[in-house]
């Protein structure tokens, strides 16, 4: 039995210039962080040839092109696993419309394992690059690399996304004192709404091919750089400043990125004396996360308090194997 435990991700400023789209024209950028809330791939051996296959849902199939669940059936067939296995995936928190990039990170679980399943040692690198030919190439997602890469790699980073399909790691190094300051000022809440996100990123694909929406994604891309100065300067305040701006600037990049809900969560949050809020994902859905300061928390616990918090940390370890007991057993 193999067991893989992969973190779930946050966006801060840049999310949606690793979007092919925008990214095969110029460089696109995202600052993100992995969080300790978690995906689990359980993979075991058979004694039998079926594949069963344990999620909301269990299936039962004689032949891989049988599955149903997409990131399964193509996580096999890539690491070359087809028969006499049995696979179980389990998260945190609900693993649809999050906004957290769940998918990818059940994605990278399930290859990692099944990697690990056939005695093949992969580097988070390769994990990210099969995740995403899984995902944007195989099953055509409209969706971006940051994901992958973020529940890979773990930590904090800067990604860089070229036109030639590589994408650049760039560890954002912080003094623990400026990673505690930045990590007790965030705050995540639940909409209430879950969301798949493929419509809203083919709406906001489309509107990249357009001068204005381009020109937007590259201002949002153009605050990477000085958050990750503010970040490393312990200035929250501007940290603040720089997500409210890019959120602000996200809404302009379709029409269902936000809604009457989400904005109201918003305005409370930010008239109890959030610093920013901005939602987690490609929109319509799933959580906010909001920047606010030590002593302004309280009132937003109060203002807040009729939605469900999210609890979470910082996560410095990308996916890994936290359970492996073939030494002991006869395959």
């Amino acid at each position: 039995m193999i067991i893989t435990k992969t973190p779930l991700r946050l966006s801060f400023v840049g999310g949606g210039s690793d979007m092919k789209a925008f990214y095969v024209k110029k460089d696109g950028m995202v600052l993100c962080s992995a969080i300790d809330k978690f995906v689990y791939a359980i993979v075991k051996e058979r004694f039998d040839d079926m594949i069963y296959i344990n999620y909301s849902e269990k299936e039962c199939a004689d032949h891989v092109d049988k599955i149903q669940h997409d990131l399964v059936r193509e996580a096999m067939k890539m690491a070359g696993v087809s028969k006499g296995i049995e696979i179980t995936t389990l998260a945190d928190i609900p693993s649809t419309g999050s906004g957290l990039g769940s998918s990818s990170s059940i994605t990278v679980a399930l290859l990692h394992a099944l990697y690990t399943y056939q005695n093949i040692l992969v580097t988070a690198e390769r994990l990210a690059m099969d995740a995403c030919r899984i995902e944007i190439d195989i099953l055509k997602k409209p969706i971006g690399r940051q994901d992958q890469y973020a529940a890979a790699f773990g930590g904090v980073n800067q990604f860089t996304f070229s036109p030639t399909k590589t994408t650049k790691r760039t560890p954002v190094k912080m003094g623990s004192s400026a990673k505690r300051k930045f990590a007790s000022s965030l705050l995540l809440y639940y909409t209430g709404i879950s969301r798949s996100a493929d419509k809203i990123l083919s709406n906001q694909e489309k509107n990249l091919l357009s001068g204005k929406k381009f020109k937007t994604m590259e201002k949002m891309v153009s605050l990477v750089e000085p958050f990750k100065k503010a970040l490393k300067k312990e200035d929250i305040k501007e940290c603040g400043m720089l997500m409210d701006l890019n959120w602000k600037l996200k809404q302009q990049m379709a029409t269902n990125i936000s809604n009457t809900k989400i904005q109201k969560m918003y305005n409370m949050a930010k008239n109890a004396g959030a610093l920013a809020g901005k939602i987690a994902g490609a929109g319509g859905g799933g959580f906010l996360l909001f920047i606010v300061l030590r002593e302004k928390q309280n009132a937003v616990f109060s203002a807040l308090k009729e939605y469900r918090e999210l609890p979470f940390m910082l996560e410095e370890s990308g996916s890994k194997v936290i359970f492996d007991d073939r030494a002991y057993s006869s395959k």
